[in-house]
């Protein structure tokens, strides 16, 4: 972006303390982040960012937003005094959005949303000037920092949306009024918050609350829930999924150690993603959808899905030191991910007699519900298929009582949080050059530090 600070004043009905003619060219609430010619938004968190405006300048900022009414307002930099900064923000970035206008594609889901804003912003770059969301920056800080982030050419605006919960979609359907909105899947992902798959469902449907009436809805036509909700919406609606009933449906499907093909319905065109199992199928023929409803043809999208790059620490792969395959997923965790991870490792073939171990980590944020869904993870865990397990933090003690039934002790292991270093001495030892080692966890249990010792 690029905007004088008279221009952000005036969008924003206030005044500005400074040279109003100075340009804007980023905004940051990170005062290490912040660049030469930055906007500073001091967000008050567990730290007040207003006691970082300093460190801000020091790194380039021109201007800053301000708290009406809070102490110590700068001196050597343009200020920009508003009731709440995050809402500026906000504010700024609705501004901007409709400044430069593109058409925006909003996406959403339990599982697999940052894998689809991967893949559709790959197939639509084919055709189109694109910006997406980076990293996981999906909420209402997120959400408009990447619209703030756009360069003014951008034609289409991919933006992931995340939430954890009631209201927070609609915020942000509100704030972007998407053309297309998405929905990979309803899982248990939050369920701490809401307490069933229904609320969860009610709540990602938010999505598509200011959808454009000329717009249209994308969505897992496997999903009941979502089938039913989404009969109330007048506007146009596509189905992606493994039944016959699905516009776009997978007719042939197979995964690889390193990659997974498929074909669709309606279409003589193989694809191949650089990624594993049935689930990123599903996200794939996502955004074939997205891409078929922008003109691109199924040649143009099998060329972007076979190329496309996911966020890291989603089903890498890496080498270990002995020469396994390590699959590193730990960026996040839930019922539903795991079952899909779990599953797909399973069905990779072992040709040279390696085995397969899983390392999984505690899947966070799941409330009361948390012991009976570790436990249940115990119906996907096989030991002719995934001959040995390892499982770390408190709340895997469920699953490892449950999985004594079915494994012996040489093949099954246990650790607190506070053992990490006993368990990958454990597993340095216990690995073999043809093993094959998947690891899967909530991001707060660190088990990328396991993946960085491993390499």
């Amino acid at each position: 972006m690029k905007m004088q600070l008279a221009e952000i004043a005036k969008a924003l009905d206030i005044t500005c303390e400074g040279n109003k003619e100075l340009e804007v060219t980023s905004v940051a609430f990170d005062s290490r982040k912040i660049s030469a010619g930055g906007l500073f938004v001091p967000l008050e968190g567990e730290r007040d960012g207003h006691d970082f405006v300093a460190s801000a300048i020091g790194n380039g900022a021109v201007a800053t937003f301000w708290k009406q009414g809070h102490p110590n307002k700068p001196k050597n930099i343009a200020v920009l005094e508003v009731k709440d900064p995050l809402n500026a923000m906000q504010e700024l970035a609705r501004y901007y959005l409709q400044k430069v206008n593109p058409t925006v594609v909003g996406i959403t889901g339990s599982n697999g949303k940052t894998t689809t804003k991967d893949m559709v912003a790959a197939v639509l770059a084919k055709r189109f000037n694109v910006h997406k969301t980076q990293a996981n920056f999906n909420n209402d800080i997120g959400v408009p920092l990447t619209i703030l982030e756009m360069k003014p050419n951008t034609e289409i605006l991919v933006l992931e949306m995340g939430m954890d919960r009631s209201g927070q979609l609609h915020h942000l359907s509100e704030l972007t009024h998407p053309d297309v909105t998405v929905i990979t899947m309803i899982g248990e992902a939050h369920i701490e918050f809401f307490g069933s798959r229904d609320k969860i469902a009610d709540a990602k449907m938010e999505i598509t609350d200011f959808l454009r009436e000329d717009g249209e809805f994308i969505y897992n036509g496997d999903e009941p829930l979502l089938a039913e909700r989404a009969q109330k919406l007048t506007q146009s609606k596509a189905t992606f999924g493994f039944n016959n009933n699905d516009t776009v449906y997978a007719t042939d499907f197979r995964s690889y150690k390193h990659h997974a093909t498929f074909k669709v319905n309606n279409s003589d065109q193989k694809f191949s993603i650089p990624m594993i199992g049935k689930h990123n199928i599903s996200n794939a023929m996502a955004a074939l959808s997205v891409g078929r409803h922008f003109g691109e043809s199924d040649e143009e999208i099998a060329a972007s899905l076979a190329n496309f790059t996911p966020t890291a620490n989603r089903m890498e792969w890496e080498k270990g030191d002995v020469g396994e395959d390590i699959m590193s997923d730990v960026y996040n965790s839930n019922p539903t991910a795991v079952r899909a991870v779990l599953t797909s490792f399973g069905q990779i073939e072992m040709p040279n007699g390696g085995q397969r171990i899983a390392v999984l980590g505690d899947m966070l944020e799941l409330g009361e519900q948390s012991a009976s869904l570790h436990a249940g993870l115990a119906d996907s865990l096989d030991p002719q298929v995934i001959n040995d397990v390892y499982l770390f933090g408190d709340e895997m003690k469920n699953l490892y009582e449950v999985l004594q039934a079915k494994y012996d002790q040489a093949h099954l292991h246990y650790y607190d949080p506070d053992h990490m270093e006993l368990m990958i001495n454990d597993l340095k030892n216990e690995i073999k050059p043809d093993d094959i080692v998947v690891l899967k966890g909530s991001h707060g249990m660190h088990l990328e530090k396991v993946v960085d010792r491993l390499r």
